[in-house]
């Protein structure tokens, strides 16, 4: 065995153990941390209660209140609305093969907050909860094909096109928006500032089901694309030659994106850089198999959103950041990094 490649298998050891441990961490402290302060041993106590196992942990109602209605509602849709960025930018830097592909910067979570604000707009009747989440997936889903085919150039994706056809749909998809908000009630749509800086401050339970169901819906089924992406990396007449249905592989991941994205974005606005830090950092502990990167990003990018969560909650409390400010001053810097680092390797920008 190669040492480099004895190496990633050591570190591969550990990743799920410090994946793991970080997580629970970032629950506990999320649930335990903020204006109001309830302790790790009564949250822990709190949640077996609800779950029909009494510790002996006594407990006031008002931080039951606090945990079981105001907290783990948010809790759970900040860790789905991460692990899907995480996922999702895993699968589209495997399907573009390109390290710069992020939700945010190829301008896909604009479109779904277009698409989003749009169906609020308008209202969504039968639709109810779904109906934003839903518009959103049209738009993510609609923007995902206007890049993919603006990027494409005899038959490969360019980095440099990718980022500036994101960057051009997104500025457009940014001013529609921010006309909805300032043209519609605010009554039916949220401001502009939540769309484009990224809050949970909306969480409730009713809030976090279509997350649940459409983001749960692309976790589920984009770790079996795993392969095809694995096999992608070496090259789309490679991948041909070995049996994947490029056209079609790559017309599904962007569906399940589109769906994860859209979800997301209508519940908490856009949140950036998340699937950049995650699959990246993962990358570097376990190398690029997409059956190891896929998993550990969503773990990762549920941790990360997590920890953006808290410390929105707790560096300025009483007052909330926007946690889509918190997560842009970590990842734009990453992104700036990454971008020099993609332009050394590539020679130019062709």
């Amino acid at each position: 065995m190669r040492p480099d490649r004895a190496a990633v298998t050591a570190r591969r050891r550990w990743l799920w153990p410090v994946l793991l441990v970080l997580l629970a961490f970032t629950i506990i402290g999320n649930l335990a941390m903020g204006a109001f302060d309830v302790g790790p041993a009564k949250v822990i106590g709190i949640l077996l209660d609800h779950a029909g196992v009494d510790i002996g942990i006594e407990f006031s109602p008002q931080e039951n209140a606090v945990v079981w209605s105001l907290r783990l509602p948010r809790l759970v849709l900040a860790g789905l609305v991460g692990a899907v960025l995480g996922a999702t930018g895993t699968a589209l830097q495997g399907l573009f093969r390109n390290p710069l592909a992020d939700p945010q910067i190829i301008g896909i979570s604009s479109g779904a907050a277009l698409g989003a604000g749009v169906v609020l707009a308008i209202g969504p009747g039968v639709l109810g909860s779904f109906g934003g989440p839903l518009g959103g997936f049209v738009g993510a889903l609609a923007v995902a094909a206007i890049v993919y085919l603006f990027a494409r150039y005899e038959g490969r994706t360019e980095v440099v096109n990718l980022v500036l056809t994101g960057v051009a749909v997104s500025a457009v998809a940014t001013a529609a928006i921010g006309y909805l908000s300032f043209a519609v009630d605010s009554s039916r749509l949220q401001t502009a500032l939540f769309w484009f800086l990224g809050s949970f401050t909306l969480a409730t339970w009713q809030a976090v089901r279509p997350v649940l169901l459409l983001g749960g819906a692309c976790l589920l089924l984009l770790p079996f694309f795993a392969r095809q992406l694995n096999l992608l990396l070496l090259g789309e007449a490679e991948a041909r030659h070995l049996g994947v249905d490029v056209e079609r592989v790559r017309a599904m991941v962007l569906v399940l994106v589109a769906l994860g994205i859209g979800a997301g974005v209508a519940t908490a606005g856009i949140i950036g850089f998340v699937g950049l830090l995650a699959p990246h950092g993962v990358r570097l502990i376990a190398g690029p198999d997409h059956r190891t990167v896929l998993p550990a990003s969503t773990v990762a990018g549920a941790v990360l959103v997590l920890a953006a969560d808290l410390a929105a909650r707790t560096l300025a409390s009483p007052t909330e950041i926007p946690v889509g400010l918190l997560t842009a001053l970590a990842g734009g810097p990453f992104f700036l990094w990454l971008l020099r680092r993609t332009r050394a390797e590539y020679g130019a920008w062709g």
